[in-house]
């Protein structure tokens, strides 16, 4: 008897158990396909064309060093059916530096030439108590040398004004879709805050850095340059205190822009978060029969704005890095060259040239320091941006 009665209370938990399982079961496949339906179509009208324009910019250019994984469009990254491997992107981009380093042999070759001949014009100056042709013979490379270095110089301050310009036009790009993603997850405070300070500042640093850091920097290289060319009359301090001065000023830039975004980001999305529990709340328990479904839909609407938002986000980030990496592994390789050829060198001999080898090369130094300064704040800002959305879901 007891073994009947066991055997129909299982009957019954089966009965009553088994289809509440496969109801919700189907509930949640038909929420995540309403939710991949919705995330196809909001890519469809968010309209990324200009964003797609810059990742083929950046496969078209550097698309030899990397796999055939990595070179999909970004519509295949966003919808998740490709994956960025960073270990590719990683290798892609040592196989990008070495080849900049064998591109660069051809300089390397030229400052070790001309730097030995200076050294054997300075030593007959030297064994002819200062002949007047050595002199002038002397003068001359060394004037060479001089004009070859700045024009590396100017080089690596094209690559640097041109990143910047790039990543600043693609975050002013990039910023009106994370902010409409924000705005349909609920954010309208977030987006109504992000979007006018963002679009100052990135305008901002673009005119700090071309008119105020990259002409600091380069003066304070042209007078260390010129303090190399006379044993009496220095000017090196100035020379530092320029240099410092311009990292100064972007160090202080960049503090005032991630306080700025990261305090009253945090605030307003905390702010959305409790505008959204609240109508949640009042729509759910005071509306009468559809109120509740209402707020289930919006629940879905939201989500799938939230995922989209993060992958955007992602693939905003990842692009923002590739459009720095390759101009910095140029300007990096160009500071090594001189670097190098001082170290080469400085066996035959010091003197003003390798005074000079040694000047450039830390002048590039600053300006590679300049362009990780803005990438670094760059991404942050995105970074801070995607998870100002986020705090709004969690409050909510």
């Amino acid at each position: 008897m007891k073994t009947i009665q066991r055997t129909l209370v299982l009957i019954l938990l089966i009965i009553f158990l088994f289809p509440a399982t496969g109801q919700a079961e189907g509930n949640a496949e038909e929420d995540a396909s309403l939710q991949d339906e919705m995330i196809n179509e909001q890519i469809d009208h968010l309209g990324i064309d200009e964003l797609k324009g810059y990742w083929t910019s950046i496969v078209d250019d550097y698309g030899g060093f990397l796999p055939e994984s990595q070179k999909g469009s970004l519509i295949d990254f966003i919808k998740g059916e490709k994956e960025f491997s960073f270990k590719a992107w990683f290798t892609g981009l040592l196989h990008f530096a070495f080849q900049e380093l064998m591109m660069n042999g051809k300089l390397l070759g030229t400052l070790i030439l001309l730097t030995i001949f200076s050294m054997f014009l300075q030593s007959l100056q030297n064994a002819f108590e200062g002949g007047n042709v050595s002199k002038v013979a002397y003068g001359i490379v060394f004037m060479v040398l001089i004009i070859i270095a700045l024009n590396s110089f100017h080089v690596a301050i094209d690559y640097t004004y041109e990143a910047i310009t790039t990543m600043v036009n693609f975050i002013i790009a990039l910023i009106p879709l994370l902010l409409a993603l924000i705005a349909a997850s609920g954010g309208l405070i977030s987006a109504a805050f992000f979007h006018p300070v963002i679009i100052f500042l990135m305008n901002t640093s673009g005119i700090l850095i071309k008119n105020v850091v990259l002409p600091l920097l380069f003066l304070s290289t042209l007078l260390s340059i010129v303090s190399t060319l006379s044993t009496h009359y220095k000017v090196t301090q100035l020379a530092q205190l320029l240099r410092t001065w311009s990292i100064g000023l972007l160090g202080a830039f960049m503090t005032i822009f991630l306080g700025v975004i990261s305090v009253q980001g945090t605030t307003a999305a905390v702010s959305d978060g409790v505008s959204i529990r609240t109508a949640k709340f009042v729509t759910g328990n005071f509306v009468p029969v559809i109120g509740r479904m209402f707020t289930d839909a919006t629940d879905t609407v939201i989500s799938a704005s939230v995922l989209l938002k993060n992958t955007v986000g992602i693939a905003g980030v990842a692009i923002i890095l590739l459009i720095a990496a390759f101009p910095a592994i140029k300007i990096l390789m160009i500071a090594f060259i001189y670097k190098l050829a001082a170290a080469l060198l400085q066996p035959l001999g010091g003197g003003p040239v390798i005074e000079c080898l040694d000047t450039i090369s830390k002048s590039i130094i600053y300006v590679f320091a300049a362009l990780a300064i803005v990438s670094f704040m760059f991404f942050l800002s995105i970074t801070i941006i995607v998870a100002a959305g986020n705090i709004t879901m969690m409050v909510r």
